[in-house]
């Protein structure tokens, strides 16, 4: 099965409510798709989400990586030849980790429909459920904890809160949601690099002796920061979780030796796809540190992708794929189904995706 086009298509989607963080408010995803066609007449299926402040890429960058860089190093390629894709991926252009992303979940799902098997059967079959959080925007409390409760009458038993825009309002945040969810329901806190290292220790040390009983704190200082990281780390009792931090498989490994994190965020459009994605999986998974799967403003497409992956691995403990729940409606037909928490995977070849 040879690779004989590659062509880039919008992904427009608008949300039920916009999504807030510390970084930016979004109400409509806007997206890269991309169709990769073959000589036997089966269409692989991607999606890159332009995430600027994140990645550094745009729409724009985007589709110009893909078409004059990506395109010409793979056309004429065996999808069987996996391993050199990826490292012709790799090699043609230096970051673009979105646009790579896009390309790599394309020839994963025309890898397993060459075999005639689910995406998550194909890369491992660990499991074939999973359950997601539930991303809480920031906004000021009250609405924080009216949309916390709807989550948990929707069925929701993780919410994941966004702050990182005042440190004293972020602690009245977590207690007022903790307070009006009860003690079951788990909750993640989000600060999207959003502190300073002393900040993140003092706010996190205050939700430690209110008791809130919080499962981890994402990425509590600025990506570059390592040492800052390590910092809250070595001063708190929390999890702390890299993502932003976590780019590569070499990331992972400096801030698992420098003990800069207790786990780690794992975003295809951070890797580059699921194959380098498989390589921090099992570098974490080697030194006893435990793996979410999270996405960003991404659709059903490649949250079918990186929700493939989750279930194949036994090291990815934790989900973040509520990206098809936040959104008005699906781009495509077929694949995993999302609802609410649950996440299924099918048994349809490939992703799954009727293209």
């Amino acid at each position: 099965m040879k690779i004989t086009d590659i062509q880039c298509f919008d992904v427009e989607v608008p949300l039920i409510t916009p999504f807030k963080t510390a970084l930016r408010t979004v109400d409509k995803i806007k997206n890269i798709g991309v169709y990769i066609y073959t000589d036997e007449g089966q269409v692989g299926i991607g999606e890159a989400a332009p995430t600027a402040v994140i990645t550094g890429e745009t729409r724009e960058s985007i589709i110009g990586a893909i078409q004059l860089y990506i395109k010409p190093a793979i056309i004429g390629m065996e999808i069987e030849e996996i391993a050199l894709i990826m490292e012709r991926i790799d090699q043609c252009l230096h970051k673009n980790t979105g646009a790579k992303a896009a390309v790599d979940m394309a020839i994963y799902d025309l890898f397993a429909k060459r075999y005639n098997a689910p995406l998550y059967k194909v890369l491992g079959g660990y499991r074939k459920e999973l359950v997601t959080d539930i991303t809480i925007s920031v906004n000021d409390v009250q609405t924080m904890v009216d949309d916390s409760l709807k989550a948990v009458d929707r069925g929701y038993e993780i919410l994941k809160v966004k702050v990182g825009k005042n440190q004293e309002k972020d602690v009245d945040r977590v207690i007022a949601i903790r307070k009006a969810v009860g003690p079951k329901v788990k909750i993640r806190v989000d600060a999207n690099q959003g502190w300073s290292p002393k900040e993140a220790v003092r706010i996190i040390r205050k939700l430690e002796d209110a008791d809130v009983n919080i499962e981890l704190v994402e990425q509590p200082v600025h990506y570059a920061n390592l040492e800052g990281l390590q910092y809250v780390t070595a001063h708190t009792e929390t999890n702390i979780l890299a993502d932003e931090s976590v780019f590569s498989p070499k990331d992972a490994l400096k801030l698992i030796e420098m003990r800069a994190c207790d786990c780690i965020n794992i975003k295809l459009m951070k890797t580059g796809g699921i194959y380098q994605a498989q390589k921090i999986v099992h570098i974490a998974e080697a030194y006893g540190i435990e793996c979410m799967i999270g996405c960003m403003l991404e659709t059903k497409i490649s949250v079918s992708a990186a929700a493939h992956f989750a279930a194949s691995q036994k090291n990815t403990t934790m989900v973040d794929l509520d990206g098809p729940s936040l959104c008005l409606k699906d781009p495509v037909t077929g694949g995993p189904t999302f609802e609410n928490q649950w996440i299924r995977m099918s048994d349809a070849p490939g992703i799954g995706f009727s293209i």
